[in-house]
């Protein structure tokens, strides 16, 4: 009884100290996580990798390849963004033109925005899609940092990842412990399911987005659907900032016809009935859990925690999901074996 309660206690004592290292280490907590969601997503390739090499080894190449991966996504997208960098100027100084001329209110055309709502999302777009060599020089020291510990944790948790998670549960009581066994299979489940999804959305963002840029009728057709492509890769972007500032730019130069487009065909169904349907359809489909349960974890998420709650949020709901499940079948089996 007594190893049991000192088991315990050990178990909610570093509990605690990870809650308290979670809220202090607040400004790089997000890039630890995705470190280690995608560290869970990896395991079973680095433990078919290290069969053959030491595992520091295949920690270091998996993590490589990761790297070479998002270098390679970077680069084009900083190649792409350079072509085609007169058709965002144009696209900005048309919006900016509007925006500061005090005769046009969108009110009047029967938009539901202001123009001080919009000029925030103007300002945020020129930032990243204009401006993105002084926003990146701007935040440069952040940024690299970020993207140290993102790799660090990567690595280090595909190296003593399975170390560390057997010290852990050596202390976790033994009634908990098949408890945490289910959970953790579920947990990897869940997030190779979101991040497959999430590729899987940008790269069907892009192909549906070509019709509606080409009844939109303002040429660059490819640039603008990868443009919403690029927006949707990234959680706590989403297609629809593409689709509302390329709305902006049809609003700012008066083609009601493009707004009506790029709201009904392009904001509607190319941005939102993917994130409201597809998303969670997709993951909850994995995992047993209802779409609007799950669409409620990845929406609460991302606004509660910004890009490490799109992996936190639909993760915690089906733990908790999970949990009640197993508490439920937990008390079915031991009223069976009450019975006489």
């Amino acid at each position: 009884m007594n190893t049991r309660r000192n088991d315990l206690f050990l178990f909610v004592l570093i509990f605690i100290l990870f809650l308290f290292a979670f809220f202090v280490f607040w400004t790089v907590t997000d890039m630890v996580l995705l470190g280690a969601s995608l560290a869970v997503v990896l395991m079973p390739l680095h433990r078919r990798i290290s069969k053959y090499i030491p595992p520091g080894a295949s920690a270091g190449l998996v993590t490589f390849g990761v790297f070479s991966v998002l270098c390679l996504v970077a680069v084009g997208t900083w190649a792409i963004l350079v072509s085609n960098l007169d058709v965002l100027q144009k696209m900005f100084t048309t919006i900016g033109t509007w925006l500061n001329n005090p005769a046009t209110n969108p009110l009047d055309l029967g938009i539901p925005f202001t123009k001080t709502s919009m000029s925030g999302l103007f300002d945020k777009g020129a930032a990243l899609f204009v401006n993105y060599q002084k926003t990146l020089l701007d935040n440069l020291y952040l940024i690299v940092f970020k993207i140290f510990v993102l790799f660090f944790s990567l690595f280090s948790l595909l190296l003593w990842g399975e170390e560390l998670k057997r010290k852990l549960t050596r202390h976790v009581p033994a009634i908990l412990s098949e408890y945490i066994k289910t959970l953790s299979g579920v947990a990897s489940d869940t997030l190779y399911a979101i991040y497959v999804v999430q590729i899987a959305i940008a790269v069907l963002t892009f192909f549906i987005s070509l019709p509606v840029f080409y009844l939109l009728g303002y040429d660059n057709i490819v640039f603008f659907s990868f443009l919403a492509a690029f927006c949707e890769l990234i959680p706590i972007l989403g297609a629809s900032v593409a689709f509302l500032l390329v709305g902006m730019y049809a609003l700012a130069m008066g083609d009601m016809r493009g707004v009506f487009i790029l709201f009904f065909l392009g904001y509607i169904v190319v941005s939102c009935l993917p994130e409201i349907y597809l998303r969670p359809v997709l993951v909850g489909r994995r995992v047993k859990i209802h779409p609007v349960i799950m669409f409620i974890g990845i929406i609460s998420g991302i606004l509660t925690l910004g890009i490490a709650g799109f992996v936190l949020g639909p993760l915690l709901i089906v733990l908790l999901i999970t949990s009640y499940r197993l508490s439920v079948q937990d008390k079915k089996d031991r009223d069976k074996l009450s019975v006489p």
